[in-house]
């Protein structure tokens, strides 16, 4: 693996804003535009090893990644090692014209690899085309909106699936949507989206909140199995992500007391940060959800070689609400008001500083793509294998939280 390379993800949404997969691209420090074949070979043999076990298979399940190919990458031997069904290979138009480079994706085709083709112009290209890819990446010009979408009509009559890149606006994604595309890949579901249903905190996260806040003053335990006992669906819930592999518990814990017997208060505090987040009736929710876990989880692992056990817990926590304005849909200083937490995680919420603030900010930058991947983790004296390592295990971790 390259020593130097950190991967940026972003994330690949259904029409529905839920997350179907991811593209994950390598970032050189040193900003270099064209990386070599051994750069991109070296990601996929990375992400093969972080992301595929020999009993389990794929540990993203349904998940699908695209990711930057060059012609000379098709016959690498670090592209077998990934599941043919999960894996897209993106494309430039002019890698098509060589012979030897179609005969190479006739192949990986049969074999159950998706190829996208990008930087097409869509108006003029030849359906021959067709057969030899499952996808193509698409860019609404709001100029040339009707001509659009008579082409985006025609694609949808081939099994060629349209993927957005870089929506400009909710608006640009609802009318990609209306026309028909299949995936979008871009930052914009981290842009505010104004949703008129979501009125400040519903019943399950005021209560959810207030169990929050006894804990935070060592409440007794039965006064905290009253509150959880109002409401059915929330204490199933709890239960059921305190058994889930996330913690590791080698008996089922069958109650809040059996829990905090076994855990104490602090891991509640955790699990009950992303109760707070799913208990959210945002209509953005969904990718918004998987991404505040992932960067909770991120910035935990980040900081777990450095820190005690609790500290770390923290950053899950600075990480999960580090969204959770824009999942319930208020502003980030009335979710401070609306519970007291320790100044270390508000000072990283606030201004991104303080012992968590870099943490959190990489795993920020890692999902930005921002340049500022390299200095933050220099800073922390975190190598890029770590940091890449930790990045995989959080969309792994994050994916199995997702489907309790």
């Amino acid at each position: 693996m390259n020593e130097v390379n950190f991967i940026v993800r972003e994330p690949l949404l259904d029409p529905k804003q839920r997350v179907i997969g991811f593209q994950l691209s390598w970032q050189h420090p040193e900003q270099v535009t064209e990386l070599s074949t051994a750069d991109l070979s070296s990601l996929m043999e990375f992400v093969a090893e972080q992301l595929v076990d020999d009993d389990t298979g794929f540990l993203l399940g349904e998940s699908v990644l695209f990711l930057d190919a060059v012609p000379e990458l098709l016959a690498a031997d670090g592209l077998k090692l990934l599941p043919p069904k999960n894996t897209v290979l993106l494309l430039s138009k002019r890698d098509f014209t060589s012979p030897a480079t179609l005969d190479a994706i006739k192949e990986l085709r049969q074999l159950g690899y998706g190829i996208c083709m990008k930087g097409a112009d869509l108006s003029t290209l030849e359906r021959s085309f067709f057969s030899q890819i499952s996808h193509i990446e698409v860019r609404l010009d709001a100029g040339n909106f009707a001509s659009q979408a008579k082409v985006y009509a025609a694609l949808k009559q081939s099994s060629v699936k349209m993927v957005s890149r870089n929506a400009a606006s909710w608006q640009d994604f609802d009318a990609c949507a209306a026309l028909g595309l299949d995936s979008f890949v871009g930052k914009l579901h981290l842009m505010p989206r104004p949703n008129p249903a979501q009125k400040g905190l519903n019943s399950a996260q005021t209560t959810i909140l207030q169990l929050m806040e006894m804990i935070r003053k060592n409440a007794d335990i039965q006064q905290l199995e009253t509150v959880v006992k109002r409401d059915a669906a929330l204490a199933y819930k709890l239960l059921r992500y305190i058994n889930s592999a996330g913690f590791g518990l080698r008996t089922e814990v069958q109650s809040l007391k059996h829990a905090v017997t076994i855990l104490g208060y602090s891991p509640l505090y955790r699990w009950l940060s992303l109760l707070l987040a799913t208990a959210s009736t945002s209509g953005n929710s969904p990718v918004l959800l998987e991404t505040a876990i992932v960067r909770g989880r991120f910035a935990e692992l980040l900081g777990q070689p450095f820190m005690s056990k609790t500290e770390a817990e923290n950053l899950f926590i600075a990480g999960m609400f580090s969204l959770l304005d824009r999942l319930l849909g208020i502003p980030m200083s009335e979710v401070l008001s609306s519970i007291q937490l320790p100044e270390a995680v508000t000072e990283a919420l606030v201004s991104r500083s303080g012992p968590y603030g870099p943490y959190l900010a990489l795993a920020e930058a890692c999902e930005l793509n921002s340049m500022l991947v390299g200095s933050l983790a220099e800073s922390l004296r975190i190598s890029p294998i770590d940091v890449n390592k930790a990045h995989l295990s959080a969309l792994v971790w994050a994916k199995n939280i997702a489907n309790l």
